[in-house]
Parts: structure tokens; sequence; C-alpha cells
């Protein structure tokens, strides 16, 4: 499973040119689900979104998190993540999990930060989504739990 996290100053998604949702300052979290994982590490990765310090305080650049700051999240499924495009031009995508498997794992992700964060939307699992963002730093990190 891989999380990629941007600090944002706002994120919306849309679908069918429609938004679906939308966040203030907080993070962005892009979700890719991996054959193989489980809720144990979508329940870590989601503590680790929560968790992270990579918010400004007074003294610090990076000292709080978005629990900290009464940011928002936005989580939008990304099965893109999963892929290996060290042969060829192609991307492969043999490491993503099945939809099936993926989509429970993905709410579970978001049910943990809701236990932590008052303000979680998530896009649509499974569209064609369009993803606008003000990145804020730019801050961008990939947590990744095989």
């Amino acid at each position: 499973m891989k999380v990629l996290l941007q600090r944002v100053k706002s994120a919306s998604v849309s679908v069918e040119s429609v938004e679906i949702a939308a966040i203030g300052p907080g993070l962005l979290a892009f979700l890719g689900v991996e054959r193989g994982d489980t809720s144990e590490i979508a329940t870590r990765l989601a503590n680790k979104t929560a968790s992270l310090r990579i918010f400004p305080s007074e003294s610090k650049p990076m000292d709080r998190s978005v629990v900290d700051t009464g940011g928002s999240v936005l989580v939008v499924s990304q099965f893109t993540l999963a892929a290996d495009v060290r042969k060829g031009n192609r991307p492969s995508f043999s490491d993503a999990a099945d939809p099936r498997d993926a989509e429970p794992l993905v709410n579970h992700f978001v049910d943990v930060l809701r236990q932590q964060i008052p303000s979680v939307s998530t896009g649509q699992f499974g569209a064609n989504m369009q993803v606008a963002l003000v990145n804020d730093g730019p801050v961008t990190l990939l947590l990744h739990q095989a």
C-alpha cells in the first residue's frame, strides 16, 4: 500500500465535471492498494497520515500534524501508484490489488482517519476523477508499507 501525501491549502475532486468533494487546508492523500495489502496495513498508514508532523508551528517548519492543526483530508484512490515502470515504456499494474479487494481497504483507511479527523472527504472509487489542488510548500511525501 502506498499513500502519496501532499500538504495543501485546498483540494477538490470532480467526476464528469461535477465537484464531489473539496477541502481547505490539510492533506490530499492519494491511496494505492497493492496485492497482499491488509486492513492492518491500512490502519498503520491511516494512523501515520493523521499523526505525521508536516505542518508548521510558530517555532518549527514541520512540527504539527493534520490533527493538531484541525485540517481536513481528501482521500483519492489511485491504483496507478502500484505501477511498475522498470521495464519498457508501458506501466505494468500487476502489483495493483483487484478492485474488489482494494475498495474495502480504501474504505477502512478512510474509516480509521475519520476516528481521528472530523473532516475527511473522498473521491469516487474506480471513477475517472479530476483532482485540483493548491500545494502548500510544496510538501509531498510517499508512505509505503509492504
